[in-house]
């Protein structure tokens, strides 16, 4: 059975850091392009980051450039969001999700719709 589990959400203080992982069973993650999509109250479920196979290629929304790196350890099945500098905004349930990778990453942007295996989610809450 294919299944991704999130790990590493939690409370943090505006300014600090988390690490989210995903970790896969029951397939080679390897094999799979995947991201990091959150969704916040009231909200769209948005993309976050991505990233390609080998990790070539990464994907960040704007609104995480330069704070947010998504990584991954195909060796372990697993990949992460290392997030920094959080702040309030940042507050929302974060899914992993896999699919079988483009035929291209000219000007992808990890459209959610295209991610076949999702994790159950995780919550970041930012606030002091």
């Amino acid at each position: 059975q294919l299944q991704l589990v999130e790990s590493g959400g939690g409370l943090v203080q505006p300014g600090g850091s988390l690490r989210l992982s995903c970790t896969a069973s029951g397939f080679t993650l390897g094999y799979y392009a995947v991201g990091w999509f959150r969704q916040a109250p009231g909200k769209e479920r948005e993309g976050v980051s991505c990233i390609s196979t080998l990790g070539a290629y990464t994907y960040h929304a704007d609104s995480v450039k330069g704070r947010f790196t998504i990584s991954r350890d195909n060796a372990k099945n697993t990949f992460y969001l290392q997030m920094n500098s959080l702040k309030p905004e940042d507050t929302a349930v974060y899914y992993c999700a896999a699919r079988r990778p483009p035929l291209s990453y000219t000007n992808y942007r990890c459209p959610k719709d295209e991610y076949n295996y999702w994790g159950q989610g995780t919550q970041v809450t930012v606030s002091s």
